[in-house]
């Protein structure tokens, strides 16, 4: 994992596998080994482990960008487009903001499998709070 200190944000995302990349307000990166905890009955990744992994990073950039500033970052909506199954390697995941606005960040992210392919596309928006 990369040298990352979320604060008072609590990553359980271990529980599947996340591993961080690249970690900044500009940019996120992640990957997520395919195992039986993550595949769903017919053997393809479940969708909500991308849109875990979308959120999560988007959620941890936001945070990074915004916690001098006094506030916290909390997901506010998930919007994801499943394209391709993945069954087999690893998922990684790509976040970059489209919005950086004083009350919400808007994220594009991009799932892909190990050929670069693009299994999956999301917009996350993280809601900017002040810390309570």
């Amino acid at each position: 994992m990369a040298n990352l200190d979320p604060g008072p944000v609590m990553l359980h995302d271990s529980l599947y596998g996340l591993e961080y990349g690249e970690t900044s307000p500009d940019r996120m990166t992640a990957t997520c080994p395919v195992t039986e905890k993550v595949l769903q009955p017919y053997g393809i990744v479940h969708g909500g482990i991308f849109c875990s992994m979308a959120e999560t990073i988007a959620s941890v950039g936001t945070h990074l960008g915004v916690q001098d500033g006094g506030n916290i970052a909390v997901g506010m909506s998930n919007n994801m487009n499943f394209l391709r199954p993945i069954t087999t390697g690893s998922i990684h995941a790509e976040a970059k903001p489209r919005h950086r606005g004083r009350t919400t960040w808007i994220w594009d992210v991009e799932i892909t499998n190990d050929d670069g392919a693009l299994c999956a596309i999301g917009r996350i928006t993280i809601a900017v709070r002040p810390r309570p």
